[in-house]
């Protein structure tokens, strides 16, 4: 077995986040998996042959989405026959998961060369297709096991319940989430606007640019929604978009750097995933960021750029309220809310626009943190390569 390597992200890409019905909705999640994954690789002229695994996070995996798509995708994309790919669902963290599984096979020393990435068309599998599907045909829904009724008394918990209880817990006003939002839309039009996006967008047909920022939201807009849940704060204008999308990254080992003198972008410097709270189920980020710096030896002042899934406002607001972090390093391109939440593609997303982010601005450590359905986060923490 080779030496212990540095795992190194050498490249990083994805296509437009689709809006639901829109330019990427009639896109086959294969072909739109494979089309980063040859762009990815074609970025640094790497073999395809010499790829030793490709991990593709994807949440419903039913219909078109089904049967590996990670497999599928590959050869969707004419790579040889001889490389392999599995899917994994971790829930909204699926494709940052992938990630942390791919630096670890590198770091190990068993591979030099995996893709990371993830994929999601909402539009023609939508949220909880794949437990739908098994409750139409009799096989019942995931967590209707005696064991887990016997533990916590119900069936499920929704995420949008979640979401309500965080609000509650960390004293987050629909006023503040609206805010929050309203700032989203309004980084994200800029980012674009400025070029920003530009070198991570690999287009899709005649789909250059993100559907899902709007020029013309406002506070006013915002306020005149209906809940989504009778009584509630949380509405359609304070939670992520339905979106369609795919995006991925390359990263290498020492040995390949060398042998195929890449370029390293940035270091994969921590990773952590932990448990959390299944009830409240998206606080996870907290504990995970703690935990991911504590393995870094950073503090959070060290953080230049922070990326916090902004699967619902309260969420990020949370976050940051118990952190203590400001607004102006958190999500500072827009989030999920104005940018889309493609499920398994988002944390691959959220990581390409956070190396591409670095490298632009000169920052030496950034960290992401996704929460996860059931109770989960993964964080990680990217050091800038010079």
């Amino acid at each position: 077995m080779r030496a212990i390597s540095p795992a190194y992200i050498v490249s990083a890409v994805r296509t437009p986040v689709g809006k639901r019905g829109g330019a990427l909705a009639t896109a086959h999640p294969a072909d739109l998996a494979a089309h980063v994954l040859r762009e990815v690789v074609a970025l640094v002229s790497v073999d395809p042959a010499e790829i030793d695994d490709v991990i593709l996070g994807c949440v419903d995996q039913v219909g078109a989405q089904a049967s590996n798509i990670a497999r599928t995708a590959v050869l969707s994309a004419e790579f040889p026959e001889r490389v392999p790919a599995t899917t994994i669902d971790r829930q909204c963290g699926s494709s940052q998961q992938a990630i942390h599984f791919a630096a670890q096979g590198i770091m190990s020393g068993t591979q030099d060369l995996v893709i990371a990435a993830g994929v999601e068309v909402m539009s023609s599998v939508p949220l909880g297709s794949a437990t739908t599907a098994g409750q139409e045909a009799g096989l019942g829904s995931p967590r209707s096991g005696e064991g887990w009724f016997a533990r916590f008394g119900e069936v499920n918990f929704s995420q949008f319940t979640g979401a309500e209880l965080i609000a509650e817990k960390w004293g987050i006003d629909r006023g503040a989430m609206e805010e929050y939002s309203v700032a989203s839309h309004e980084r994200a039009v800029t980012a674009a606007d400025s070029g920003e996006f530009r070198e991570e967008i690999v287009p899709w047909g005649s789909a250059e640019t993100d559907e899902g920022p709007r020029r013309d939201t406002s506070l006013a807009k915002m306020q005149k929604l209906e809940p989504l849940t009778p009584g509630g704060l949380m509405t359609a204008a304070v939670s992520s978009q339905i979106s369609d999308a795919s995006a991925a990254l390359l990263l290498a080992s020492q040995r390949a750097v060398d042998r195929w003198q890449l370029r390293p972008l940035a270091r994969v410097a921590a990773m952590d995933v932990v448990g959390s709270d299944p009830r409240l189920m998206l606080s996870g980020p907290i504990p995970a960021t703690r935990r991911v710096l504590e393995k870094s030896d950073l503090k959070l002042g060290d953080i230049g750029h922070f990326e916090i899934n902004e699967a619902f406002a309260p969420v990020v607001l949370a976050w940051m309220k118990e952190l203590g972090v400001n607004w102006e390093r958190t999500n500072p391109v827009g989030g999920a809310i104005s940018l889309g939440h493609p499920l398994g593609a988002t944390g691959a997303r959220l990581m390409t626009t956070l190396v591409h982010s670095m490298r632009r601005n000169g920052t030496r450590f950034g960290l992401q943190s996704m929460c996860e359905g059931g109770g989960m986060a993964n964080a990680t923490v990217l050091e800038l390569c010079d």
